[in-house]
């Protein structure tokens, strides 16, 4: 299967085809609109190697998540970046590629974190390989980040190799009736103190944190923190993780990323706030000036997660030193822009 993906990369090279690269199309919302036939991953599949003793996973770009966290849990272990599954179908590959995590980001890590090596075909069908399956590993290792987030622009991932984590020994949700200020006061006053966090959500009034750790440690901040104990809250930590509520399918949804500790940005009462205060989900007709400059002003940006694109594109735009710098890899990796044309900015 892999040697009839290179030839037909090879030949979309020569020809200048554009080509969209595909596993469950879980995230074909994300991004830009891009142009050309679906190259789909999903043949590309299967565990190649998993060594629980050592925490590393490699699996081919087209294996469902669902499949490696089964495996992984199995091992009582997990991906601790909490990666979206949207619909179901999400691959590993597609998981990369988007870069995006889930709850447990800030204080574990981003998927980029995690990613130890790839190996992948670039835009002239040639395949490369960068990093290893060891933690200590560290030739290539930045280049195999490069990768995360790219949204297939610099190659075709066929196999990544993962660092996984211990699931924690205890876990317990606790909530509490706050507005936005007094929420996001409590969530960066409790990020100060040595608290076992790992995620924090707020929403219409109402704030959850989650602890995770040793059970003494999780004991020990609920009697100091207080709340209202969630039941059945791993079911609310994976409907938020894959945006399965109402509030997410609201157009257009915004994400804008800032400081944790910016205080209410005043942009409208349509809004769902994660990661101890630095991403800021917000449903708004707003101008997308408006809102990349509110962004801007609190040290982030604001990228347009579903909807209909802006002129300036969903992603917010490059400063020109950093937009030479993504020309230039696009140029090395995929020099006739075969790969999601168009999908990460719009002209490349």
């Amino acid at each position: 299967m892999l040697d009839a993906t290179i030839e037909r990369i090879r030949a979309a090279h020569a020809n200048r085809t554009p080509l969209i690269l595909q596993g469950g199309g879980s995230k074909t919302f994300y991004g830009n609109a891009d142009e050309g036939e679906v190259l789909n991953t999903r043949v590309l599949t299967g565990v190649v190697d998993y060594q629980p003793k050592e925490l590393v996973l490699t699996a081919r770009a087209g294996t469902p998540l669902a499949e490696i966290e089964a495996l992984l849990d199995e091992q009582n272990q997990m991906l601790a970046f909490e990666p979206p599954h949207f619909d179901g179908a999400a691959t590993l590959g597609g998981c990369i590629a988007a870069g995006l995590s889930g709850p447990r980001r800030p204080y574990a890590g981003a998927a980029r974190d995690f990613v130890l090596g790839v190996r992948l075909i670039d835009g002239t069908g040639q395949p490369l390989r960068f990093g290893g399956q060891v933690i200590k590993n560290v030739a290539g290792y930045e280049v195999s980040r490069l990768m995360v987030g790219a949204l297939g622009t610099l190659g075709l991932l066929t196999e990544v190799s993962l660092k996984v984590l211990p699931r924690p020994k205890a876990e317990t949700t606790l909530q509490y009736e706050l507005d936005e200020a007094a929420a996001l006061l409590k969530i960066n006053q409790w990020a100060g103190q040595p608290l076992p966090l790992s995620a924090t959500s707020w929403h219409a009034g109402l704030l959850t944190l989650r602890l995770s750790g040793a059970a003494s440690a999780v004991q020990a901040a609920q009697a100091k923190l207080g709340g209202e104990t969630l039941k059945d809250a791993a079911a609310f930590w994976q409907r938020l993780r894959d945006q399965a509520t109402p509030f997410f399918d609201k157009r257009p949804l915004w994400r804008l990323a800032v400081k944790s500790t910016t205080p209410p940005l005043q942009l409208g009462d349509a809004q769902w706030i994660e990661w101890g205060g630095a991403v800021r989900w917000l449903a708004s007709d707003l101008p997308a000036a408006t809102l990349r400059e509110a962004a801007r002003t609190a040290g982030g940006h604001a990228t347009l997660f579903r909807g209909n694109a802006p002129v300036d594109g969903v992603f917010a735009p490059l400063a020109p030193a950093l937009a030479t710098l993504h020309r230039n890899l696009k140029q090395r990796f995929d020099p006739e822009g075969i790969f999601n044309r168009g999908r990460l900015y719009p002209d490349f």
